[in-house]
Parts: structure tokens; sequence; C-alpha cells
């Protein structure tokens, strides 16, 4: 197989799998080199599209995110919330010691 001109090449794959710490055979270069390079040939016709005018989005549907008042409290249900802790001591969870 023919190494590509510009983009990504078998040697550029074994060197992002070194960085990535990931094990790739070289018999599979030339395959993940060709993906890869599908997907950047991709990407480019995506910059082709016109965009001029097309407001940004999150979402398909229109529509606006619940909100809550935003109000600063105590949370006055600490007794609730250590009640579900297998331990606590003092209105605080005892957690096993992690260091020695």
């Amino acid at each position: 197989m023919a190494e590509p001109q510009h983009g990504v090449s078998s040697t550029d794959v074994k060197k992002i799998a070194r960085l990535a710490r990931l094990h790739v055979e070289d018999s599979q270069c030339g395959a993940i080199a060709a993906d890869l390079n599908g997907i950047l040939a991709w990407i480019e016709q995506l910059a082709e599209v016109d965009v001029e005018g097309v407001e940004p989005m999150t979402s398909a549907v229109a529509m606006k995110a619940p909100m809550r008042a935003d109000v600063v409290t105590t949370g006055g249900i600490r007794d609730l919330i250590l009640a579900n802790a297998p331990k606590s001591d003092d209105g605080f969870f005892v957690v096993p010691r992690s260091v020695e």
C-alpha cells in the first residue's frame, strides 16, 4: 500500500501508538493510517460547508433549560445525608485510612 503524500502515514501511526502507550502490530499500521486519512478527508469536506448566517445551536430542538433559583443555603440536611454513611462521627463521614 502506498503511503499518502499528505496526511497520516504508517510511521505516524507507530509514533502515535507509542505516545498513547498502545500496542499496534506493524501489519495493522497501514489500515489504521488509511482509516485516519478517511476521517481527516471527511473533516476537510465539513470545512467546505458554507455556514455563513447559521446560528450556533446546542440542540436540534429549541427548548429552554429548566432553571432553579440560585439561593445560597446551609443545606440543613446533614443528618439525612449522614444516615446513608456506613460510619460517621461528630457530623463527619468516617473513611478507612488510605496512607499509613
